[in-house]
């Protein structure tokens, strides 16, 4: 780490001068890709450090017991901050109803405590390739807070009923001590679930993934056509040594077992949303809207030059997009969605309650991973703020929310970063033997196109030079997401071809692919 002490700004002087501050990684530390990606976005480096005592803090709080009832955990094998276990059954008059009991790191972590505060500043644990940067001290987040089985933990838990046709019914949010019964892995409840492997639950267990299953499929099939559901994409794994060499690149889908969860916390979630809005009014929210005010109208035009006339409430308006994301997802036109999103604004973290476009909802605040999110330290303190009949503090702060929304966005840059580096160097070979892949158009620019790998995941760049060996056949749209070669349309957003890698760069973590012959 550097800082700039001089700048030349007289003509043909070239003097710069750094004065180095800090030696982030040796040139040939195996683990110089995530040490530089973190050390570039100002991340730390290390988990924060742990102190050797943790009492509990339940002042006020009355937990109930519930270390008899089989709750259960499904996660990734290797996971150690488990932090929701989940408790199902089908009821006599249709429907279900689903405990979500989540860790309760602020039954040890006090507001304002040295851990509390580090919390803050870091927001959320990082998830890089190989190894996790932990927002709480490791003690916390991998012990005494995870739900391991067989381990009696504190735990803040909502009871929500949900009815045949996958409809929130009634919620009640309470404190307890839980007992998860089994550590369940993904894999194996999907292979269960669809009648592969030789693994089996116990059959309390059993009987709750069944009726979790059911369960899952009517919310999903009620989110469908009241709400919106994201389309399924594969996650990408990278294989690793102890060294931090890649052995191989595997998909992860999502299975079952994955929907599972997901539409439980997303239940979960919409429940503390509602909680908070009616209860304090304020909290922390994940707010979404699909386009921004300043970008509505240019969404608008652009929709009309597609033959789809729509009103700008169709782009601001919560229950008018719902429609119009229903009807354009039925065109099923990759170019459309991909042309589309550049006029779609991000998630952010706000004080008030707001929309959720992309879930289809209309509020949406997260609780259910406190030990890997700030965010949600925060809203289990109000709920335990309700619970005790306190009166609420004051709104969080803009300085936290814009906190919280940045740091996000840092770790997603920094896992992207390291993902293209390991990407460099497990792909160096195949770009030697210009290996082809399928892969599809994300983006086009005056330069060329990038484009996604299907086997692996990786992005690469092919430039417009390698399209055509005469530049000026080439040409290249930006705006419309489209290239023409010697007057005809070749290329276009969402695109699928067959790539041939041809350089791999380690210096700038990039890959260079052309059109396969």
């Amino acid at each position: 780490m550097a800082r700039l002490v001089r700048h030349p700004l007289k003509e043909n002087d070239r003097g710069f001068f750094t004065q180095i501050d800090e030696l982030v990684a040796k040139a040939d530390n195996p683990a110089v890709p995530w040490r530089v990606t973190l050390a570039r976005h100002a991340l730390e480096q290390e988990c924060p450090d742990a102190g050797s005592d943790w009492p509990l803090h339940d002042e006020g709080l009355t937990r109930e017991d519930l270390t008899e009832q089989p709750y259960f955990t499904i996660d990734g094998e290797k996971t150690r901050d488990m932090d929701d276990a989940l408790h199902v059954v089908a009821r006599p008059e249709g429907g279900w109803q689903l405990s979500v009991a989540i860790a309760d790191p602020t039954a040890y972590v006090e507001e304002g405590h040295a851990a509390d505060l580090e919390a803050r500043v870091r927001a959320f644990t990082v998830y890089l390739p190989g190894q996790n940067v932990t927002m709480l001290p490791e003690q916390l987040a991998d012990d005494l807070c995870s739900l391991w089985e067989g381990q009696e933990r504190p735990a803040l838990a909502c009871t929500l009923n949900i009815n045949a046709d996958g409809s929130l019914g009634d919620y009640r949010f309470f404190a307890a001590n839980v007992k998860s019964h089994a550590k369940l892995v993904y894999e194996r409840v999907s292979d269960w679930i669809e009648g592969q492997g030789d693994w089996a639950p116990a059959d309390t267990i059993a009987e709750q993934l069944h009726a979790l299953r059911e369960l899952t499929e009517a919310r999903t099939a009620w989110r469908n056509e009241h709400a919106l559901v994201f389309k399924d994409r594969p996650d990408y794994v990278f294989d690793l040594d102890e060294a931090g060499n890649v052995l191989g690149i595997h998909t992860e889908d999502r299975r079952i077992a994955n929907r599972m969860i997901e539409e439980s916390m997303i239940a979960a979630n919409a429940c503390c949303a509602d909680f908070l809005a009616s209860h304090i009014g304020h909290g922390i929210f994940n707010v979404h809207r699909a386009f921004e005010p300043e970008k509505a109208e240019a969404a608008q035009e652009f929709l009309a030059t597609q033959e789809i006339e729509v009103a700008q409430e169709a782009l601001t308006e919560l229950a008018h997009y719902k429609e119009l994301k229903r009807a354009l997802e039925s065109r099923d036109d990759a170019w459309l969605d991909a042309r589309l999103r550049r006029f779609q604004g991000f998630t952010s973290m706000s004080a008030q309650p707001g929309p959720h476009f992309g879930l289809g909802l209309p509020a949406y605040a997260t609780w259910t991973s406190p030990i890997r999110k700030y965010g949600d330290m925060v809203n289990h303190r109000l709920i335990k703020r309700v619970l005790k009949g306190e009166q609420a503090p004051a709104e969080a702060s803009q300085q936290l929310t814009e906190q919280l929304t940045e740091r996000r966005r840092l770790n997603r840059m920094a896992e992207r970063d390291v993902k293209d580096w390991l990407y460099v160097r497990y792909l160096t070979p195949a770009a030697q033997n210009q290996d082809t892949f399928d892969a599809e158009i994300m983006a086009i620019n005056r330069g060329g196109m990038r484009v996604r790998l299907i086997e692996n995941g990786a992005t690469a760049f092919v430039p417009a030079p390698l399209m055509h060996s005469d530049r000026d056949k080439v040409v290249i749209d930006d705006k419309e997401g489209r290239i023409q070669i010697e007057g005809e349309e070749r290329f276009k957003l969402g695109d699928s071809l067959r790539v041939s890698l041809t350089e791999a760069r380690e210096e700038t973590r990039s890959l260079v692919a052309k059109p396969a012959a």
